[in-house]
């Protein structure tokens, strides 16, 4: 008698991972609304901030919201005061809500996560390991997966963070400019992929 022998192919399914798409198109401020009287526009295909006579805080957010994500943003600081970069975010006039990775000059924890009007700082990075360069060019990643936040600056991994209240909602990725006046910040490179 004869024997059948059957060969099991497991069958993989190899999930794509998500295409980032760009945020800003280096042309104009096409899916992003100002909130606040401070400068936000191209100039050289880059994303200009700059402090406006008011010298208030200003927003420069997007008009989709994003839940899980990770984007990446290249920023260029060229003048002392920080900016940084809202996730799950809700503006009304320029009062924020939701959490900022800070964007500063050196040792000033860019990476950071900060919560606006709620509980302050959450988590700072190692001042040792802070690497932005003024006047150059950086690079930024921020992922968000539910309640998991982890950031990196240059390829360094700045903080993990893991808060119930982050997974609770979504909301807009919005640029931000401190108040104070004299600051000056370049964007460009705005690509994020849902997740």
């Amino acid at each position: 008698m004869k024997k059948l022998l059957i060969l099991l192919i497991p069958i993989f399914s190899f999930a794509q991972k998500p295409k980032p798409v760009n945020l800003f198109n280096g042309k104009d401020l096409s899916g992003w609304e100002i909130f606040g009287t401070e400068k936000w526009y191209v100039e050289k295909k880059n994303l200009i901030c700059e402090s406006g006579p008011d010298k208030g805080y200003g927003y420069l957010a997007t008009t989709q919201k994003f839940k899980d994500f990770e984007l990446t943003v290249m920023f260029k600081p060229l003048a002392n005061g920080n900016s940084g970069v809202f996730f799950h975010s809700d503006i009304v006039g320029t009062k924020v809500s939701g959490w900022q990775a800070e964007v500063a000059p050196p040792g000033s924890f860019s990476g950071g996560i900060y919560e606006s009007y709620k509980r302050g700082w959450l988590i700072k990075p190692p001042k040792e390991i802070d690497n932005v360069k003024m006047n150059e060019w950086n690079t930024m990643k921020i992922k968000v997966v539910g309640t998991e936040v982890t950031t990196w600056v240059n390829g360094k991994q700045m903080i993990y963070l893991n808060d119930p209240a982050i997974g609770v909602v979504d909301g807009k990725i919005a640029l931000q400019i401190h108040d104070g006046g004299g600051i000056r910040v370049e964007w460009k490179k705005i690509k994020i992929a849902k997740l």
